[in-house]
């Protein structure tokens, strides 16, 4: 059994207990997430929603909040003697698939 779920302006695909990393929660360590947005759940048949799949949620448990690596990003125009270099570091929190309700 699995769920393709929004959040973060992504989409991920879980089952029960995998663990995933996701945008940024903001929601503290050992705590309970519940995810409603559910665009799909395969149980041995397809439900696809329209947009949602209605009464239907994915709770998890955060396991941890954390950067990634460090991304560099370099500008950098010929002839011109101009350069920037910039870095970015994404913000996430790392989520363990406890159940998809249905």
């Amino acid at each position: 059994m699995y769920a393709i779920i929004a959040t973060g302006g992504k989409q991920y695909k879980v089952s029960e207990g995998d663990i995933i990393k996701v945008e940024k929660l903001g929601v503290a360590e050992g705590e309970t997430v519940r995810f409603d947005q559910v665009l799909a759940v395969n149980d041995g048949t397809m439900k696809i929603g329209t947009p949602t799949v209605s009464g239907v949620t994915v709770t998890a448990t955060v396991v941890r909040e954390g950067k990634e690596k460090k991304v560099l990003v370099v500008k950098y125009k010929s002839k011109k003697g101009e350069r920037k270099k910039n870095g970015h570091r994404q913000l996430f929190t790392m989520v363990k698939i406890d159940k998809i309700n249905d």
